[in-house]
């Protein structure tokens, strides 16, 4: 009988840490997210500065990346504030490094 994907229950870290790539799946989000890290904090205009896109498409990025819940933004009318959201970005590390440190769990063998 064959396994199908309904099947198979995942770990809530596992289905955290595919919602979390899947964010990340998007080379201007990880720039932003690296611009932010360096900032205390930042308005979207201020990325509009900084990076050659529109204001619709870097809040559309800015959307994904605070339903990651990897950013925070605060109303600051008639702006928003954004910052990381530095709990779930702590989280966020530990998910990563522990999929990379799982070398023990995984069998490596030469392929080919």
């Amino acid at each position: 009988m064959k396994k199908t994907i309904e099947n198979i229950s995942y770990r809530k870290s596992t289905e955290e840490l595919a919602g979390l790539a899947k964010a990340l799946g998007h080379p201007t989000r990880i720039a932003i997210l690296k611009h932010l890290e360096n900032q205390s904090c930042c308005f979207t205009g201020d990325l509009v500065d900084v990076f050659p896109l529109a204001q619709s498409t870097i809040s559309q990025h800015l959307k994904e990346l605070k339903n990651a819940g990897l950013i925070q933004g605060e109303l600051k009318p008639p702006k928003i504030k954004y910052c990381i959201h530095q709990e779930n970005w702590n989280k966020a590390k530990l998910l990563f490094e522990e999929l990379f440190n799982s070398q023990s769990s995984i069998k490596i063998e030469k392929c080919g």
